[in-house]
């Protein structure tokens, strides 16, 4: 795709067109967003099938990686780094368990608290596909320079702050109703 292929300015400049009393630029990158996300998922999931996982299954696998040794976490822990539900989470626990990337451990005392826990075979098949995936979205992104990438980073954590505060803003209002 060229720059002179993007429909988002082709539709921002439809709206300006219709509509010249309203500023349509946030299209510009909520638009593109959209599209990016749709994109970046579509190649994601594709690679993640390749090494029999769904997206949601390597999501849990990182998690649990990236929790460093023993690679462990509750499905309450889990549950709050991935925004899944505690019952999502026991859904796809139990598939990574019955493949032998997970197993469910008991610690200390209170025997009703247990954890996911990668196996060895969890912990290089997620190795493996990590290396994959980074990859992929270094590809994915090589029309940017380093310098751009960290400014683009930068830019959307601060779009995200807002984001989530008129999400918030939105949610309190709907409570009040």
């Amino acid at each position: 795709m060229t720059d002179a292929d993007d429909n988002v300015d082709r539709i921002i400049g439809e709206w300006h067109r219709e509509r010249p009393d309203v500023d349509a630029s946030s299209i510009g990158v909520f638009g593109r967003i959209s599209r990016l996300q749709s994109l970046q998922r579509a190649a994601t999931a594709h690679l993640h099938e390749r090494h029999g996982l769904s997206i949601a299954a390597f999501d849990v696998l990182a998690s649990l990686r990236r929790s460093g040794a023993p690679f462990r976490k509750t499905v309450g822990e889990l549950a709050a780094s991935s925004l899944l539900t505690s019952s999502a989470v026991t859904l796809r626990l139990d598939n990574l368990e019955r493949d032998g990337l997970v197993r469910r451990v008991r610690t200390g005392t209170d025997r009703r608290q247990v954890h996911a826990e990668l196996t060895e075979q969890g912990r290089a098949r997620i190795d493996a596909i990590f290396d994959e995936h980074i990859g992929l979205e270094q590809r994915m992104a090589a029309g940017l320079t380093a310098k751009e990438r960290s400014e683009l980073a930068r830019l959307l954590r601060k779009l995200s702050v807002s984001v989530r505060a008129e999400t918030a803003r939105n949610e309190t209002a709907n409570e009040s109703t």
